[in-house]
């Protein structure tokens, strides 16, 4: 199921609720987005030829990592 926010458009604004709503799918959509870029910019799933599961495990150790380096 892929969650979308809702639009706006020039006859209908969005309501307080329905801003609120677009905020809180952005906090949990950001990190996962920039993790993504992250792996994208390191062209390290173009080289992972393993069981999906290993690469899963794999991908995520890598962001763990690059989140504490960040983080410091």
């Amino acid at each position: 199921m892929i969650v979308t926010g809702f639009h706006a458009s020039r006859t209908h604004r969005l309501t307080a609720g329905q801003k609120d709503a677009n905020r809180v799918l952005a906090v949990g959509r950001a990190p996962v987005e920039h993790g993504f870029a992250h792996l994208k910019n390191w062209r390290t799933l173009t080289k992972v030829r393993t069981d999906p599961a290993k690469a899963a495990h794999f991908l995520r150790a890598l962001l763990v990592l690059t989140n504490l380096e960040v983080n410091r």
